[in-house]
């Protein structure tokens, strides 16, 4: 059996958080040589490393198992302290959790609303398709994903659908797709015309690591269709950009329905999208804190398909 020593582990967590030896050591009011001490025999009762002493420092896989066992266990303790007093509250408890862009913007601030008096939360904004690595580092303690299958040491369940529509505005498909013409009237999106207006129309990305402007590219060509692209990382800017004509993009349908009523975007073809599943992982052994959230989360999520 492996013995950690729980200051071993928050001391390896607190390296993280601070970035250095020394740093950690002043935030644990130890000397420098006591936090190497402490490493060193976590590493004896691992049996391997748990980091890499480069800069900036970076976790074995081993170390991030270590990190998530000292996250857990301060949640641990604020549970037990609210057992031990029962009806005090502990707001000081803090949660790190990993939240797209689109899905902050759109539906998930009131779950997070619905908590913010019991418990101190840091959002990490990161695209759905890259949260996993946060959690998994011990960096998050639960993340919203596109990734059905639990990450090591943690659940997932199932939030519900993010459909994607791709939109622009009446006087951008007319200047560059025809007022939908490209499209055969929004009936169908795979012609050669469509093809060729996607090529060369502007196209919105939130960032290099959006991929949902090119999954929907794909569909007109095997090869790669490589149009003007403009880089709007932020999700109020990135619909404003659309909405004035810039490219067209994809954004979300909860986002858009007063839009596509007043006719101030329209979309490039008729029941075109692209759906998003979201998934909701988190530390398999959490606490009541961590589970309250995930709660609230799944109540606002509702809104999705």
């Amino acid at each position: 059996m492996i013995d950690i020593q729980p200051d071993q582990a928050r001391t390896l967590a607190a390296i993280v958080a601070k970035g250095s030896f020394d740093a950690a050591a002043s935030h644990l009011s130890v000397t420098s040589s006591a936090v190497s001490q402490r490493i060193r025999a976590l590493e004896v009762a691992v049996g391997r490393p748990v980091l890499r002493r480069t800069r900036p420092i970076e976790l074995t896989e081993s170390g991030q198992a270590v990190v998530r066992f000292a996250r857990q266990l301060e949640m641990l303790s604020a549970d037990l302290a609210d057992e031990l007093l029962p009806g005090a509250t502990n707001p000081d408890t803090r949660l790190t959790l990993v939240i797209n862009s689109d899905s902050l913007h759109t539906w998930a601030m009131a779950g997070l609303a619905a908590v913010a008096g019991t418990v101190q939360l840091e959002i990490l904004r990161e695209d759905q398709d890259y949260s996993l690595e946060l959690l998994r580092s011990g960096a998050a303690a639960a993340a919203i994903t596109a990734t059905a299958k639990a990450a090591p040491g943690c659940t997932s369940r199932r939030l519900g659908v993010m459909r994607y529509l791709p939109v622009c505005t009446p006087a951008f498909a007319e200047q560059w797709f025809d007022g939908g013409a490209a499209f055969d009237g929004g009936a169908a999106f795979d012609g050669a015309g469509a093809a060729e207006a996607m090529a060369k129309a502007p196209v919105i990305i939130f960032d290099r690591k959006d991929d949902l402007q090119d999954r929907y590219l794909r569909r007109f060509s095997r090869k790669p269709v490589e149009p003007r692209r403009h880089y709007v990382p932020a999700a109020h800017e990135f619909g404003e950009a659309i909405r004035l004509g810039m490219g067209w993009g994809l954004l979300p349908e909860i986002e858009i329905g007063d839009d596509l009523d007043r006719r101030t975007l329209q979309t490039l073809a008729a029941k075109s999208f692209v759906d998003v599943p979201l998934h909701w992982q988190q530390w398999r052994y959490g606490s009541a804190v961590l589970d309250g959230v995930a709660s609230a989360i799944q109540d606002a999520a509702r809104v999705l398909r």
